[in-house]
């Protein structure tokens, strides 16, 4: 009944009031964003979602748009200005994704929406992640977040797709809060922010393992 229903419910009121309330906010970093970012402070982008449905998600931009003389855009790490690691490390810049709960693209705890470009990549076993809607915050971001394998990150989201509950949901949000004020696992060792998901190859399986 949770899974099916009342979880829906429940992120709807949450979004909505999370969007009234922190409204304030949202004009100070709309604001701070086109200063910081040269211009449009929001980001876009097509992720699959729900039984992996396309939307498009809405964030606060944390890279400036800087070009080498070649015209390409500067590598991200370069581009991830100060604000922007500052937004990041915060988890603001995941605030304006309260519009994509509020219409249903998203919930508030799920397995976090990736890259398109992954669908091909998934295994059988992977793919199970796009069984429920993409979440703000999942298990996977509140235990280990960037700083562990697409292999255990993505066990992580099988998980929780089979073990959803109200409990699980509020332990997840009780376990995001003190990642973010922690600021754990905002990098990958070798990358500014995660390295590419590029399939799982054969015989490699995840460490991870999952709660008794």
């Amino acid at each position: 009944m949770y899974a099916r229903c009342l979880k829906r419910v429940i992120d709807f009121v949450l979004a909505l009031v999370g969007i009234v309330v922190l409204s304030p906010l949202f004009v100070i970093l709309i604001v701070l964003g086109c200063v910081f970012m040269g211009g449009n402070p929001f980001f876009t982008q097509q992720r699959p979602g729900y039984h992996e449905k396309v939307f498009r998600l809405i964030k606060f931009r944390t890279m400036d748009n800087r070009r080498g003389a070649d015209g390409e855009l500067l590598p991200d790490e370069v581009r991830l200005n100060r604000y922007g690691r500052f937004l990041r490390s915060t988890s603001l810049d995941e605030l304006p994704e309260l519009l994509n709960i509020l219409v249903g693209d998203m919930a508030i705890v799920g397995p976090r929406p990736l890259l398109v470009q992954y669908l091909p990549l998934y295994n059988a076993e992977q793919r199970h992640r796009h069984d429920v809607r993409p979440g703000l915050t999942g298990y996977a971001q509140a235990h280990g977040r960037n700083s562990v394998s697409w292999e255990d990150k993505f066990a992580m989201d099988v998980w929780y797709v089979r073990h959803v509950s109200f409990a699980l949901d509020v332990q997840i949000l009780v376990d995001t809060v003190r990642v973010v004020l922690k600021r754990d696992g905002i990098s990958s060792e070798t990358a500014a922010t995660m390295e590419a998901f590029t399939g799982t190859p054969e015989g490699v399986v995840a460490e991870w393992k999952a709660p008794e």
